[in-house]
């Protein structure tokens, strides 16, 4: 029994010809909070700007707990 669609030439099951671009920085602008450590960790996020998708969530979460570890220390003052 013969396949009803062929396949071109050199294409495999998963090739889809789609090649997508490399990484590239957004360029989004920050503005300085006033607070050493919340600014370091929004500076943080731009080390996304670098990675493939599947590598931002690990940046997401450490800036995440960044923040939420800064936002605790002003409970403590």
């Amino acid at each position: 029994m013969s396949e009803s669609a062929a396949e071109p030439q050199g294409a495999t099951e998963h090739d889809t010809g789609y090649e997508p671009e490399a990484p590239a920085p957004l360029n989004v602008p920050r503005t300085p909070t006033g607070d050493p450590d919340v600014d370091a960790r929004l500076a943080r996020m731009a080390d996304a700007d670098r990675l493939t998708a599947d590598g931002h969530l690990a940046v997401y979460e450490d800036v995440h707990a960044g923040l939420r570890d800064a936002l605790s220390a002003l409970d403590a003052r």
